[in-house]
């Protein structure tokens, strides 16, 4: 059947499934526009700004373990995806951004809103391309799904010229190419080094990342940690792999990472490395880590493999699937000093704030038992983050969503609007700082306008506090522009978009106000006002090695 290149596109959509589309028009892109006019059934979520939509993209990609789709137009439109996508490609999310450029004829030309987009966005994707060539654009687009999806997922940019998306060619409906799962890699060599590594060890150690919830391997994890009696820690995307209430779990490895975590790594003779890349917030110093251990580390990319630690062995595939092997191979352990040492470790080194006054660490336990830890909590970046990975749960993957590996504040409220537009039911709380919501608080006007009733908690304590808090303990207290000393009331502002507003200045005041919040089941946004010198403890400074953790105990003792 002959179809325009936007009927094409759109019907290529169709047939890998996707129901959600998040973007913004503009003149050359119209033609796709215009064709998705005539179809209902993909859902178009309008953002306030190109960047929304790439967020809204990756948090819906995060919370339904599909592939994200964001569309915009070119010059600007196209640029400003490009933190979105890049954040995704840091953190290994499957995404698909379709971006339209000017005619071929006006390629080259400096001509109004032309950009080499898929040169821009190359180091930032697992593939991008242009398409000038109307009988390339459906096997492109095919090509682009199975590629985000593959492997180690991440983003792939398509860019079509509007002349392609107006000429003519011959379309025929495909089934989509079916992505298995990367088991061709799995030595029985690998497994054997690995089991007898496992065996031998009296002090093993698990460390949990974001690899092993794109794979679904939470019940292998579980399985593995509880044959050897090991304690468990995570990196930030590894949250919920392995469930927060049980009681092998010790907690966040790294900058804020738990004493327990950071200490035990430190102490123990194995660290089986389950899906995580030996971040530099993780490892501290890398000279000194995890010195009186041999390293295990199961990955599916092969590039992570020494890259940023010497491992002693590893295993090359989709987790799930080495985990699947390699548990038949690995003995039952009972459980003995090592974890008891552990154990206490966690009595001895427990996680506190201040029980007095309204703290951000109180507001998301109260945000934990409010909704009883079912929730999908995404975050910007910065203490409030952290307080969000210390203090909340997580008890499946997929639930908590943040920004990783690129850190990017403004990131919180799109990924919200995406992750609840694909769960809507589930309850979808965006923890924000005051400096991140900042960024992205145009989207507020997304959420009232496409009826997504997500929870937009911001913590605001009128500084941009991680920075504040490393000029207070290194930089002397010289406070340089991280002041947000404005008269900006973010409860006027939601109630000026059409949300709701709700201001909370005491703790007594969290938990009606979350309730209130999710009873109204519309978009609100609850300001928490906080003190600015509030900090995220325990912490690690930054090169130095993680057994240097400290909390505010030992600052005070220091002091």
């Amino acid at each position: 059947m002959q179809m325009t290149g936007s009927q094409i596109i759109i019907e290529c959509l169709k047939e890998q499934g996707v129901d959600t589309v998040f973007g913004y028009p503009g003149g050359t892109i119209l033609n796709i526009y215009d064709e998705l006019y005539r179809h209902p059934e993909i859902n178009h979520i309008l953002t306030s700004h190109e960047q929304g939509a790439s967020h809204a993209a990756d948090g819906y990609a995060r919370a339904t373990g599909k592939v994200g789709v964001c569309m915009a137009t070119s010059g600007p439109g196209a640029t400003n995806l490009v933190t979105g996508i890049a954040t995704a490609y840091m953190d290994s999310v499957p995404l698909v951004a379709i971006t339209a450029n000017v005619g071929k004829p006006l390629l080259g030309k400096d001509s109004f809103q032309e950009i080499d987009i898929a040169g821009v966005t190359m180091p930032i994707t697992k593939h991008s391309t242009i398409v000038k060539d109307i009988s390339e654009l459906a096997r492109v687009i095919r090509r682009a799904f199975v590629i985000a999806k593959s492997g180690r997922p991440g983003p792939v940019l398509v860019d079509v010229t509007k002349d392609v998306t107006a000429l003519k060619y011959e379309y025929e409906y495909q089934e989509p190419e079916t992505v298995e799962r990367v088991s061709n890699t799995i030595w029985v060599s690998d497994l054997e080094k690995a089991a007898k590594l496992i065996n031998g060890s009296k002090k093993p150690y698990i460390f949990v990342g974001g690899g092993a919830a794109i794979s679904g391997a939470a019940d292998e994890v579980r399985e593995l940690a509880h044959k050897l009696n090991a304690p468990v820690c995570d990196s930030l995307m590894g949250k919920g792999v392995f469930d927060g209430r049980d009681e092998l779990y010790t907690g966040m490895l790294g900058m804020h990472g738990t004493k327990t975590a950071n200490l035990g790594v430190t102490k123990c003779d194995l660290l089986v490395v389950i899906g995580a890349r030996f971040s530099d917030r993780v490892t501290g110093n890398t000279d000194k880590f995890a010195q009186n251990a041999k390293i295990l580390q199961i990955d599916v990319d092969p590039a992570e493999i020494n890259k940023n630690i010497i491992v002693d062995a590893s295993v090359i595939g989709d987790v799930k699937e080495v985990l699947d092997r390699l548990l038949p191979m690995v003995e039952e352990q009972k459980a003995g000093e090592w974890i008891e040492k552990i154990m206490s470790m966690k009595q001895a080194y427990p996680l506190k704030h201040n029980q007095e006054v309204l703290t951000g660490p109180y507001i998301i336990e109260e945000l934990y038992r409010v909704t009883k830890g079912e929730a999908i909590v995404v975050t910007d970046v910065g203490q409030h983050q952290m307080w969000a990975a210390q203090y909340y749960n997580y008890s499946r993957p997929g639930q908590l969503i943040t920004s990783g590996g690129l850190g990017t504040m403004g990131y919180g409220l799109g990924a919200a609007l995406g992750a609840k537009t694909g769960r809507p039911d589930q309850v979808v709380v965006n923890v924000a700082g005051d400096g991140c919501f900042r960024m992205n608080m145009n989207e507020i006007a997304t959420a009232v306008r496409s009826n997504i009733p997500v929870i937009e908690l911001v913590i605001n304590n009128h500084v941009l506090g991680m920075v504040r808090q490393w000029q207070t303990l290194f930089y002397e207290h010289r406070y340089s522009n991280t002041i947000l000393n404005d008269k900006v009331d973010f409860v006027k502002l939601a109630e000026a978009m059409g949300a709701v507003g709700i201001r909370v200045t005491k703790r007594e005041e969290v938990g009606p106000a979350l309730e209130k919040a999710i009873a109204l089941n519309a978009p609100v946004v609850i300001d928490c006002q906080i003190d600015c010198d509030d900090k995220v403890f325990p912490m690690v400074p930054a090169g130095a090695p993680i057994e240097e953790v400290f909390d505010g105990d030992d600052l005070a003792k220091k002091e």
